[in-house]
């Protein structure tokens, strides 16, 4: 296993990519990998060890390559601090394909609830102005995922945000001005955004399920291609939805939802069949 840990900003040291890539003997070696990219969630405020570790190790089981990134939070979140390093993530990675043992055009991004926002804002605002001059001179779409897989995803700004969420990633803790806008992911997703799978629980009341409906809605708008699951019971992050990630409350545990993980894989290994 290639374990190592990689600074993903010179002014935030907090923001590091930790690699899981299997290091296989050269008369055993397979093809190139698909890579994933891990987000875990936590409101912008804080980063859920539930949804990092044991998700990175159900990619490793499933034949992926593996990212966790933890990026920087709290009052370290504004100015597009952690898009950056998203993005700058999808690059690292992409530009050491080789080395990873990756293929350069199957590298995935997954995001879980402030992580899902995360996630997708790197699929989605890939190329917005901030992060054209972040990727001056480098080749265009070196920081774009190939696609996204977001769980829970907190996606609008509007009636239906997390709004502590929301306030952390855009430095506006007077929620509610015209500018927050532009954090409602919804509303930019275009053309160029990445293929998508998205689930969601109907009974989420602290991100509603509104937010994955939203999306879904400008994904075929856009003629972007979607996997979209909507599970009628479970509380907000579940992550696996196993006991091993419950801390002891029964609440998270829901066999029901645990398939999720599976279809994801899935959706990552058809990618091809999507790809925009």
């Amino acid at each position: 296993m290639v374990y190592e840990t990689i600074g993903m900003s010179e002014e935030f040291p907090e923001a590091t990519l930790t690699t899981y890539v299997y290091d296989y003997k050269k008369d055993m070696k397979p093809g190139p990998r698909c890579g994933v990219i891990v987000c875990p969630g936590g409101g912008y405020s804080s980063l859920s060890e539930r949804e990092a570790d044991p998700i990175v190790t159900k990619f490793l089981a499933a034949g992926f390559n593996v990212f966790l990134l933890r990026y920087s939070v709290k009052e370290n979140a504004k100015d597009y601090a952690p898009l950056k390093q998203a993005a700058h993530a999808i690059a690292y990675v992409r530009k050491n394909a080789e080395h990873y043992n990756i293929m350069p055009d199957h590298i995935f991004i997954c995001g879980f609830s402030a992580g899902g926002h995360l996630a997708a804002s790197s699929g989605i605002l890939w190329n917005c102005p901030v992060l054209r001059k972040e990727f001056e001179g480098e080749p265009e779409g070196i920081n774009r995922p190939d696609g996204m897989i977001l769980s829970y995803p907190v996606i609008t700004a509007g009636e239906f945000a997390h709004k502590n969420s929301i306030r952390y990633v855009s430095g506006n803790h007077d929620y509610g001005d015209s500018e927050i806008e532009e954090w409602s992911l919804d509303k930019h997703v275009d053309g160029t955004t990445p293929p998508a799978f998205i689930w969601h629980t109907f009974e989420d009341k602290t991100v509603p399920v509104q937010n994955s409906l939203m999306l879904a809605n400008a994904l075929t708008a856009a003629g972007v291609h979607f996997e979209l699951h909507i599970y009628p019971v479970g509380v907000h992050g579940l992550s696996l939805a196993t006991e091993e990630v419950a801390n002891n409350k029964p609440e998270y545990v829901l066999p029901y939802v645990q398939g999720w993980i599976d279809r994801a894989c899935e959706f990552v290994k058809k990618y091809p069949v999507w790809k925009n």
